[in-house]
């Protein structure tokens, strides 16, 4: 079993348009600028080295259950699906929940109660897993390969994928309009002790960057910070993925470096691409 790379510290992979002004360094060891609706790569470092996704492989989790569930099915969820390290959306053993609440809560707050809960209508946590591979493998992403629904670490280790392979797997499920709603959400209802209460959205990008239309976010001790998002302006989206993000203090933000990837790749013509998703 392949595991994760981390690239040496005098690495750099880096690729842009010869030409075009520097892009800005940030915590993100690996990354990747494409846009979203043709494919094409406008400028990438090291997009091609593995690293475990962390929740960012919640996308790919959400895409296998946008292909295979009725958004009006429900499940009544059991004890092993909250036995979870969390992020937690506050699944509670015995309450009824549809698909569509349970993609809020893996969307909108990372829940891996929820990850584990639509595992359970789709099979159990190896049949989702295998379909979650099957998907990646469909969509051309060779060099994902999830562990878990959840993106947190499982008995075979953390999985892996890679920006290039992040920002394609985003990619397909931003043509999916449902999914592509559910992720641009500020808030959602949401199954509660005392009816429904709302989840905030956890892509801090929303807030901060004028455009951005949704992303998910990502963090495990092994995969440190992770993000794929995307945003819009003047009729063009495009879409980043970072891995690997190794935050120092009074150094750049993530969201520092998301914005500077995007302000960067906005700014660059569409005869600037480099490569294909």
């Amino acid at each position: 079993m392949v595991g994760w790379q981390v690239p040496p510290a005098s690495a750099d992979a880096g690729t842009q348009p010869v030409g075009s002004v520097a892009i800005p360094d940030g915590p993100a060891q690996t990354w990747i600028v494409a846009d979203l609706d043709s494919g094409q790569v406008l400028a990438a470092r090291d997009e091609n080295v593995r690293h475990p996704p962390a929740s960012t492989i919640k996308v790919l989790l959400a895409l296998v259950a946008l292909d295979e569930l009725n958004m009006d099915s429900t499940v009544v969820a059991d004890t092993a699906d909250t036995q979870v390290e969390c992020s937690c959306v506050g699944i509670k053993p015995g309450r009824t929940y549809t698909a569509r609440q349970l993609l809020d809560g893996l969307l909108l707050v990372s829940g891996n109660d929820a990850a584990n809960t639509l595992a359970h209508m789709l099979g159990g946590q190896q049949a989702a897993v295998a379909k979650m591979n099957a998907k990646a493998a469909a969509l051309g992403a060779a060099n994902t390969e999830a562990a878990t629904p959840s993106g947190l670490d499982g008995p075979g280790g953390s999985g892996w994928s890679t920006a290039h392979d992040l920002a394609a797997i985003f990619r397909a499920a931003m043509a999916n309009p449902l999914f592509a709603q559910i992720t641009a959400e500020p808030s959602a209802p949401f199954p509660g002790d005392n009816g429904e209460r709302q989840i905030v959205n956890q892509d801090e990008l929303l807030q901060r960057y004028p455009g951005a239309i949704g992303g998910k976010t990502g963090f495990t001790n092994a995969a440190r910070k992770t993000f794929v998002g995307a945003a819009a302006r003047n009729g063009r989206r495009l879409v980043i993925a970072m891995m690997y993000g190794l935050v120092h203090e009074g150094g750049p933000t993530y969201w520092d470096q998301a914005a500077g990837l995007l302000d960067w790749g906005f700014a660059q013509g569409p005869q600037s691409a480099i490569g294909t998703l």
